[in-house]
């Protein structure tokens, strides 16, 4: 804590010290930078972070996170609507969109199998893919899943749900390091691993 600041001070402190990459000292530093500079960070960002936990929502289609029902990718009419690319979780989906190389559609799971967290099946949103592709008009279904185990067996499971529908399920290739995250991946690695994909 930071000593004699105040609790709503403190409090900030805490809850800055709970986002993924700052931990308490980090968090005090930031906190201080944005006291400091109160009237064009501070302020700012209260009212940007008060909009957004009012409006902010998941698309009902893909699972990515927006401002409305159907995000701007699913409603995007220049999209191929014969390629799903499948990623983990909102992050992963913001990756493959930096390197601006796939155009088609994603479903995004919410995580990945996990027996040791007791993350099933019925966790994800996996049956909600196994239905956009039942559907019909799916081409094929890109496996963009971290090179994990998890992320491994996650990609066996669903390419054995989707066996049968008529879509060929793929899997990104080279550039993708074994137990690396798609998230860490810079912009060239990812526009290599889409480009050589293969069968699963």
């Amino acid at each position: 804590m930071a000593d004699n600041a105040g609790k709503e001070i403190d409090r900030l402190i805490d809850l800055m010290a709970k986002l993924p990459g700052l931990g308490p000292r980090s968090a005090r530093r930031a906190v201080l930078q944005l006291i400091k500079k109160r009237s064009v960070l501070l302020e700012p960002l209260s009212q940007a972070m008060a909009e957004v936990a009012v409006t902010a929502r998941e698309c009902v289609t893909c699972g990515n996170v927006g401002t409305s029902e159907v995000c701007g990718i699913c409603s995007d009419p220049k999209r191929d609507d014969s390629l799903i690319c499948v990623v983990g979780d909102v992050a992963d989906l913001w990756a493959m969109e930096r390197a601006s190389v796939f155009k088609g559609r994603y479903h995004v799971l919410g995580g990945v199998l996990s027996a040791l967290d007791g993350v099933g099946p019925e966790e994800l949103r996996i049956p909600l893919l196994a239905r956009r592709v039942s559907e019909g008009g799916v081409r094929e279904v890109v496996l963009a899943l971290n090179a994990t185990i998890d992320g491994q067996t996650t990609a066996h499971y669903i390419a054995d749900q989707l066996e049968g529908s008529g879509a060929v399920v793929t899997s990104l290739a080279q550039g993708v390091p074994i137990g690396g995250e798609l998230d860490y991946l810079d912009d060239g690695t990812i526009t290599a691993a889409l480009k050589a994909r293969k069968t699963f």
